[in-house]
Parts: C-alpha cells; sequence; structure tokens
C-alpha cells in the first residue's frame, strides 16, 4: 500500500508545486484546505522542491527502494535541507562537550528544517485520515517546536523561557510575519488593490482578544491586591481557571473551523485533481515520530544551553527567546507566507500569521499552564507589566490594521516596525542571573518589575 501511494502519487504532488510556483497558490489552498490542511501547510509548501525519482528506481529490492525513495522526500524534499547537517553537528558537540553557545546555535538551525518536515508529515497523513482528524492534527502539531521547547523547559523550570518564547511566537507572528508579508505584498503589487477575506481575520482577532484578557486578568489582580503571598496563590487559581477557559474556547474554533462553518475557511473548490500523498500512511507517521524525537533532543539543548549563549554573546535570555527562538524556528513557514504575499495570496499570509498567532495564545500557553500544574510548578499567566503591555500593544494594533479587508505597504511598515521597537527593547532587557536561574512563576513574578 506505502508503495503504491508512493509511485502515485509523485506526479501529482509535483504538478501541485508547479502551480505554486506559476501563481495558482489559491487553488492549492482551496484544495487542500478540504483535506485538513491549514494555511500553515500550504505556506510550508512553497519551499519543497521536486525530488528526481531516478535517483532511487535503479535499485533492485523493493523495500530499499520504497526506503530511499521515502528519505528522498523527506530529507530532500525542501529548499532548507541545506540546515540538516546541523542536527548531526549539534549531537556531536554535545557528546564532546564544545562551547555550549555553538550546542546552542547548531541546534537552533537544526530545529529550522524539522518545524517544516514535521509539517509536511502531518499533510501526508491527512490524505489518509480524512479532513476531519487531518484539520485536527495539523491544529496540534502546527506549532509542535513551541510545545516541545515550552515541555522542556518546565522540565527544567525555566517559566521564564516558557513565557519569553510563547510570547516571542505571538509577537513574531502578528508584526513580523504578517508586517513583511503586508509590505513586500504591497511592493509587489503596488498597481494593484490587495484584498483578502475579512472573516477569518475577524475570528482570529476576536480569540486573541480573549487571550489578552486572561493575560491582563492576573496581572491587574495583582496590582489591584498589592504583593502578597495570599495573592500570589489567588493569583495562580485565576490563570489556571482562564487556562481551561481558553482551552475550552480553542477546542470549539477547531470545531467552529472544522465543521460548522467551514465554508468561512474554505474558499470555492476546483475542479482539478485532488493532490495525494508522495509517501504511505505508515512511512509518514513512522518518519513523524522520528523528527518529533529529534526535536524533543534539540529542544533539550537549546534550552539547557541558553543561559550559556546569552553570557557568551552579551545578550539577554529574553531578547533570545522572544526574537531569535521564533525567527529561527519557524522560518520555512515564515518565508512562505512571504513569497505568498508576493503573490497577491493574501489570505493564505494572513492565515499562517493569525492561525499561528492564536494557536499559540489560545492553545500552548493554557496547556503549558496546566501541565506545570500537574508537575507541581506554579506557572501563571501573569507575563509581567513590559510583556503584557507589549502583547497587548501588538494584537490592537492588528486588529486595527486588518479592520477594512485591504492592505498596501504602508500597513507593512508601521507592523515591521513595531517589531523593530519591541526587539530593541528587550535587547536592552537585561535580567538579574539570580531570577533567570530559579521559577518565576507567581511567587517570583514581582522580580520582573524590579529587572
Amino acid at each position: 500500500m506505502n508503495s503504491h501511494h508512493d509511485t502515485m502519487g509523485m506526479d501529482s504532488y509535483h504538478e501541485a508545486m508547479d502551480n505554486v510556483e506559476n501563481g495558482d497558490s489559491k487553488s492549492l489552498m482551496n484544495k487542500g484546505l478540504s483535506k485538513g490542511r491549514t494555511p500553515q501547510n500550504v505556506s510550508s509548501s512553497i519551499l519543497r522542491k521536486k525530488s528526481d525519482p531516478v535517483l532511487v528506481s535503479k535499485v533492485r529490492f523493493k523495500m530499499l527502494r520504497q526506503f530511499l525513495a521515502n528519505l528522498q522526500e523527506v530529507i530532500l524534499g525542501t529548499k532548507i535541507a541545506v540546515l540538516f547537517p546541523a542536527i548531526p553537528l549539534a549531537i556531536v558537540a554535545d557528546f564532546y562537550n564544545f562551547g555550549r553557545p555553538w550546542i546552542f546555535a547548531l541546534s537552533l538551525l537544526g530545529l529550522a528544517p524539522l518545524a517544516e518536515r514535521v509539517s509536511f508529515l502531518t499533510e501526508q497523513i491527512a490524505y489518509f485520515t480524512g479532513p476531519t482528524v487531518g484539520g485536527l492534527l495539523n491544529a496540534t502539531c502546527g506549532n509542535a517546536t513551541e510545545l516541545i521547547i515550552a515541555l522542556f523547559a518546565l522540565r527544567q523550570n525555566k517559566i521564564h523561557v516558557v513565557k519569553y518564547s510563547l510570547l516571542g511566537s505571538i509577537l513574531s507572528n502578528l508584526l513580523l510575519v504578517l508586517g513583511t508579508s503586508l509590505l513586500c505584498g504591497g511592493l509587489a503589487n503596488i498597481k494593484k488593490e490587495q484584498r483578502y477575506d475579512r472573516k477569518q481575520a475577524d475570528v482570529n482577532s476576536l480569540l486573541l482578544l480573549l487571550g489578552l484578557l486572561c493575560h491582563l486578568l492576573p496581572l491587574m489582580f495583582r496590582y489591584a491586591s498589592g504583593i502578597e503571598t495570599s495573592t500570589a496563590v489567588y493569583t495562580l487559581q485565576l490563570s489556571r481557571a482562564s487556562s481551561i477557559v481558553m482551552l475550552i474556547a480553542y477546542v470549539a474554533y477547531i470545531f467552529f473551523q472544522l465543521k460548522t462553518h467551514r465554508e468561512l475557511f474554505d474558499s470555492q473548490e476546483d475542479d482539478e485533481e485532488d493532490e495525494k500523498a508522495v509517501i504511505g500512511f505508515w512511512g509518514a507517521f513512522t518518519w513523524l515520530v522520528g523528527m518529533t524525537l529529534i526535536i524533543a533532543v534539540l529542544s533539550e539543548y537549546v534550552v539547557g544551553t541558553i543561559e550559556a549563549a546569552s553570557d557568551s554573546w552579551g545578550i539577554s535570555v529574553s531578547f533570545i527567546s522572544i526574537i531569535l527562538l521564533p525567527i529561527v524556528g519557524n522560518a520555512a513557514e515564515h518565508a512562505g507566507s512571504i513569497i505568498f504575499a508576493f503573490k497577491n495570496k493574501l489570505d493564505i499570509s494572513l492565515g499562517v500569521a493569525l492561525g499561528s498567532a492564536s494557536q499559540i495564545s489560545m492553545f500552548v500557553v493554557p496547556l503549558s499552564v496546566v501541565v506545570a500544574w500537574t508537575m507541581g510548578i506554579d506557572m501563571d499567566l501573569d507575563f509581567s507589566l513590559l510583556e503584557t503591555g507589549c502583547l497587548a500593544f501588538t494584537i490592537i494594533v492588528t486588529a486595527f490594521t486588518l479592520q477594512d479587508g485591504t492592505s498596501h505597504y504602508m500597513k507593512g511598515i508601521v507592523l515591521f516596525l513595531c517589531y523593530i521597537v519591541i526587539g530593541a527593547c528587550f535587547f536592552v532587557h537585561k535580567i538579574p542571573v539570580s531570577e533567570t536561574t530559579v521559577n518565576l512563576g507567581v511567587k517570583q513574578s514581582s522580580g520582573f518589575l524590579n529587572a
């Protein structure tokens, strides 16, 4: 069965990639969403490249030929495959106790192609599971890298890394990705009126505003009640209750997207033949498990060496977590979003930026709080005044930017410059060393104010 799908699906996959390169990305998105794909998958697909089946067709043994074909599709089927050598180099650097900043840098580079390949493999599995299960799979694994990094940071009791990295993912998607997409798309189509569907933007903006409320309430509660031990306990309880509400809202959003109001997220269907999988179900599943394990190893390296890299490079942990981690970790997805904006396909670009930000805010953040709860770690939704203020401003300015359903390069310039200013803020934002090695949950949350 796997061999059948490997051979039959290859031509149609390459045909679809030709459509993307020729500017027919809208039809790809339309067909893809009906199969449970998300804009993030569609965006990442533009960085994939054709593999030459002639390279493995001469292998005589069927199982070996099938394995080599899958290996070729998974490893060489991306334009950023050049970064794959960073993975073994990071493992070797850790084994031989090389400089910890080198381990951090190599691990960070290795995460970039892995994140794109996870998107590809979940897309392949979605062809066999149907649109609903495929959509759920993509909704769960869409930001697997951020989630795994957060879990390893919790395991090492580095709550500040969890908060910073997740906050950085939201800011990166809303300001950097969306901003550069609108800027590049506006300049490339300067004589055209760029329009997009406001319905998806409205739904995601509402989710982001609900998440912002859940972040603001613990912060305002702490300021209103004063900094006391009892207040910290109540803030923690409020955060956990709010996290459950956020997860319920995210489940409702998934049901809304995949079932009751799919037409808001699916454009008109194309009459052309649908794409087919290029590797079999069990092959894709096996590769997905393997890739996830490698991401886990590199994530542990990143979390364990981030302070050493900060000291060596003279850059604050907050800047590395909020700016560098999201940029490198989702480079493929972000690049695809910008390329689609060049082609005047803003619906895909907006789906990538807003969809990823909503998933981080309403799923990964509250899930981290709940997981920390089960681990006996006091993590709350109070991201401190500076961080929460940046988040609030970002969500509000993004909502204003997208309110009229049209775009031009000036909107992109404003969003991008907002990201530059926030990045500069965290570049000079230094945290005392004593606070980066302890639990910055509820009991230490006031330390951010004195930094």
